[in-house]
């Protein structure tokens, strides 16, 4: 059992350092609030996020500057439809030393780091993108039948390309669902865009300095999961993600004519640990009901998909989401 007191000092210290990791990535990113903040949400959880927007967004910058900020040793890859799975993992190569034996030595493949940045990964073949995932959801590498330990903590920020569609292979759901968030990354308002050119497009760039390591990171992201969180907090979030199920006796109603999959029990996992890294960002001792309301979209939109009729009549996933949270909440205002 937690000491409280032990406990307050303790999210007290973490948030005025995640204050200060907010500034300093304000400092390279500029009108991404939002995004940075679910990216970090993410990374607290100790899980990893499907970052969506077109090019030229600063999805690679926030990355890199992620890398610097949190003190973890960050790696990118380009995926491209040639990436072989041994492009990402390591090969073993065979030597022959100075007394003329030979052995096998394996050479570690970029996956080797603690942040990989996995650009445009629908564009690898689905083997490529199996022996990325895999390495997600187990935190290891097998090369040669010998099982390799991935560095810790390790996450993976992977980007889309949501209008070039030509070439690509769309991830299946069941890997969809290995990332804790889809973090959309839309195009900035004016007055940020007119911050970025200025900032951007002078002799000097911003720069960020490290405000946590991996040892820091990692007690963090466990003090995440040692928030106390309100049984109506608990509430909403399963009936939010029960909800979002077609055919089931929860469905809500849009959900059943217009969804043909939903979310399983690890939307709920998801979103259960969101809420606690959101409102450890947010300098606050619990989460609340805004915090489910913010984190729904993010938590849900990629393990759902509309039916082909709800697709032909215009429907969206995000106006479904929007609905599905308006209810639900208004539940909780009634009761």
């Amino acid at each position: 059992m937690d000491d409280p007191e032990a406990l307050v000092a303790e999210i007290e210290e973490v948030g005025s350092r995640l204050v200060r990791a907010q500034e300093m990535i304000g400092r390279r990113i500029i009108g991404q609030d939002a995004a940075v903040e679910q990216v970090l949400i993410a990374i607290l959880c100790g899980g990893h996020a499907l970052l969506v927007g077109v090019p030229g967004l600063a999805k690679t910058r926030l990355v890199e500057t992620l890398g610097t900020v949190l003190g973890l040793d960050a790696h990118r890859i380009q995926f491209t439809p040639d990436l072989m799975p041994a492009d990402i993992l390591g090969a073993e190569v065979l030597e022959t030393g100075a007394d003329g034996t030979r052995a096998f030595r394996f050479i570690d493949g970029p996956i080797f780091c603690q942040l990989l940045m996995g650009d445009e990964i629908n564009r690898a073949s689905p083997r490529t993108q199996s022996a990325l995932l895999q390495a997600m959801q187990e935190k290891e590498v097998s090369v040669a039948g010998q099982r390799r330990p991935l560095p810790r903590p390790f996450h993976v920020l992977a980007t889309q390309n949501p209008i070039e569609q030509e070439g690509t292979y769309p991830l299946p759901e069941a890997q969809l669902d290995r990332f804790l968030l889809q973090v959309e990354i839309d195009y900035p308002d004016r007055e940020a865009e007119r911050r970025i050119i200025l900032a951007t497009t002078g002799i000097e760039d911003a720069t960020a300095e490290p405000v946590f390591d991996a040892t820091s990171l990692i007690a963090a992201q466990r003090l995440v999961r040692r928030l106390p969180v309100g049984d109506a907090v608990v509430d909403r979030v399963l009936d939010l993600v029960r909800a979002a199920r077609p055919g089931t006796a929860d469905a809500h109603p849009l959900v059943s004519q217009q969804v043909s999959w939903g979310p399983g029990p690890r939307a709920a996992q998801a979103l259960m640990l969101a809420v606690r890294a959101r409102a450890l960002l947010h300098g606050r001792l619990v989460p609340d009901l805004t915090d489910v309301a913010a984190l729904a979209r993010p938590a849900l939109i990629h393990r759902m998909a509309l039916g082909f009729a709800a697709r032909a009549e215009g429907r969206t996933l995000d106006e479904l989401i929007a609905q599905l949270v308006s209810d639900v909440m208004r539940l909780e205002a009634a009761a």
